[in-house]
């Protein structure tokens, strides 16, 4: 049943990982537990949400107090092209959060 788990959260998360012309491994990142949603995968925010929507229905699991913006928070907005900011600091989102939220029925990380 746990392998049954960890075999579909990945599938939803391959789902996600992008479109290729030749299914070539080299090519397609190989996903593990660790897989980043933000740094490894590159998803944005809309992509996350979706993922994320996708799986509290499909896997059963209670949102809690899960929120996109503690992973994909607001930047800030300037219109000087040349001011910078410094990176924002955000929590790993990965999927082995996922797997393990699905295994408990409820979102783990608030």
């Amino acid at each position: 049943m746990v392998d049954d788990i960890e075999q579909r959260v990945f599938a939803l998360a391959r789902r996600y990982n992008g479109v290729y012309l030749f299914n070539n491994d080299k090519k397609q990142k190989l996903l593990t537990l660790e897989t980043d949603f933000d740094t490894d995968m590159q998803l944005d925010v809309g992509e996350a949400e979706d993922l994320m929507d996708e799986f509290f229905k499909e896997f059963r699991v209670e949102r809690g107090h899960f929120k996109i913006e503690t992973y994909y928070p607001d930047e800030p907005f300037s219109w000087n092209p040349f001011k910078k900011f410094p990176p924002i600091p955000v929590p790993d989102f990965t999927i082995g959060m996922l797997i393990e939220s699905a295994k408990a029925g409820k979102w783990l990380y608030d």
